[in-house]
């Protein structure tokens, strides 16, 4: 397992299919987009596993952060950050 940080956005690589269990990742609603770019801002937290495709988050002031398949990432509330899709998105999430 792997974690990095920039700009309060965390990235877990390589975890474990029983710690994703115990997170309850898999009950997590799933949202889906395809290819595109758009400004976001975050009111609450949120946690999301990466089922299917790649993203770049830039948060507003701060670097381009790349996620995709696999990666458990948590976004701080209060950030504004643009998603760049690059290829189509899947995956679970959780605000709070």
């Amino acid at each position: 397992m792997e974690i990095s940080q920039a700009a309060h956005i965390k990235v877990e690589t390589g975890l474990a299919r029983d710690r994703l269990e115990a997170l309850g990742v898999f009950s997590w609603p799933v949202w889906t987009k395809d290819v595109s770019t758009f400004p976001w801002t975050y009111d609450d937290s949120e946690t999301c596993y990466f089922l299917a495709g790649e993203v770049v988050v830039t948060p507003e002031g701060g670097s381009p952060v790349t996620m995709g398949q696999g990666d458990l990432v948590t976004f701080p509330a209060g950030m504004s950050c643009r998603w760049e899709i690059r290829s189509a998105v899947k995956k679970h999430y959780s605000f709070g």
